[in-house]
């Protein structure tokens, strides 16, 4: 789950990253107050989660509270690369001397943590690492050892930090990762970190994903979650413990195993060029014991899609055995009633196949098609796709 910058500033203090207070607005009149409370200059925010705020009009300098009001009301409902600005965060303005860049995450191609700190902050970082590659420093954490006094002066020294600032810089990598190892986070990222003229060493923005497998350890995360910004199929299936993604395409796609979803995915993708360009239009893992319950919610959910114009149901029997998800089919379906008019193709093989398929047989319900191999389920779910699109149903 990524959180959004106020959230992460919020996580950030909490374990003694050094930030800028601030108020959450949602209002052009709370911004007003929220400057008016503040005094001085501030900064106005948009909240969402992506990057290129600041060039899509997102942070404006307020030297008053009226001027606080009027870019709120600017910024608020903004859409920033398909993100609705829902609140925007108002912070006191910093005298920035210099700009830097600190983060730790899970590298998962070397199955290590990662550190990463550039004193060239304040930018994209992806362009630091192209055009740049030597002001990047990149540093492997051991899960075992963390992040000490000793590990953050080597990471801070990769990094060529100055030296009036690496006593402070070296202090709050250490306050970072053990916020990053507390909060079971994939990525907490600060960029700028910046130098002020005082001297003081602050966390002007922050990006934190935190590990959603790791719920059931902190009960507050489920806090954390924004209900205006999650897509409303997805927040459905998140409370039917299911893992699904939405995608932008037509061909809804439901499978056991993140492995074969994977594969479903490219297969469709592959079969819909041939028609028209259909795509997969989800990612639904229903997992490797899933019943007839979770068949059927499933099938609620990709149903309930209004750009799907067909389904393509493709398992592969071990602990789900192929009649129980027959069973959710039939029993999806029969729930639906008239509401059901999206044609579905089904694919079983493995545990149980042949009671699956004498399940479907006797249901004999219209929408549904059985066909034998994956590459020519795939075909005939993006030539379904296609027509129905074609035919604007």
């Amino acid at each position: 789950m990524d959180l959004y910058e106020y959230q992460a500033k919020d996580l950030f203090q909490a374990h003694g990253v050094p930030v800028l207070s601030g108020r959450v607005a949602a209002t052009s009149a709370q911004a007003r107050a929220a400057a008016a409370e503040l005094g001085g200059t501030v900064v106005v925010k948009a909240q969402v989660k992506t990057g290129g705020r600041g060039k899509a009009g997102g942070v404006q300098l307020a030297r008053t509270p009226d001027e606080a009001q009027q870019h709120a009301a600017a910024i608020l409902n903004m859409d920033i690369k398909g993100h609705t600005v829902h609140r925007v965060l108002v912070t006191p303005a910093s005298d920035i001397v210099e700009e830097y860049y600190l983060s730790f995450l899970l590298d998962r191609a070397n199955r290590t943590f990662l550190a990463m700190a550039s004193v060239e902050g304040g930018m994209d970082i992806e362009e630091v690492a192209a055009t740049k590659p030597e002001a990047l420093a990149k540093v492997p954490v051991d899960a075992t050892s963390g992040v000490d006094a000793a590990k953050a002066a080597e990471i801070v020294h990769a990094a060529r930090f100055p030296v009036e600032v690496v006593e402070a810089v070296a202090d709050t990598v250490v306050k970072l990762w053990n916020a990053f190892v507390a909060e079971d986070a994939t990525l907490v990222e600060v960029n700028p970190l910046v130098c002020d003229r005082q001297g003081a060493i602050i966390a002007l923005d922050g990006k934190v994903t935190l590990d959603d497998n790791a719920r059931f350890r902190h009960p507050g995360h489920a806090e954390l979650a924004d209900s205006t910004a999650q897509d409303p199929l997805e927040a459905k299936a998140r409370a039917r413990n299911l893992n699904y993604v939405k995608l932008d395409g037509q061909v809804g796609i439901i499978g056991n195993g993140a492995g074969l979803v994977m594969s479903t995915l490219d297969v469709v993708a592959y079969a819909g060029q041939a028609h028209g360009g259909m795509k997969p239009a989800n990612f639904l893992d229903i997992g490797g014991g899933a019943n007839s319950q979770v068949m059927a919610d499933g099938l609620d959910i990709i149903l309930g899609d209004p750009d799907v114009r067909s389904v393509f149901v493709n398992v592969f029997g071990g602990i789900t055995a192929c009649d129980q998800v027959a069973t959710g089919i039939v029993q999806a379906l029969n729930i639906l009633g008239a509401a059901a008019t999206k044609p579905l193709v089904v694919r079983l093989d493995g545990n149980n196949v042949e009671q699956g398929r004498r399940i479907l047989a006797q249901a004999a319900h219209p929408l549904v098609t059985m066909v034998d191999t994956m590459d020519a389920a795939a075909d005939r779910a993006a030539e379904l796709a296609a027509s129905a699109f074609a035919q604007g149903a």
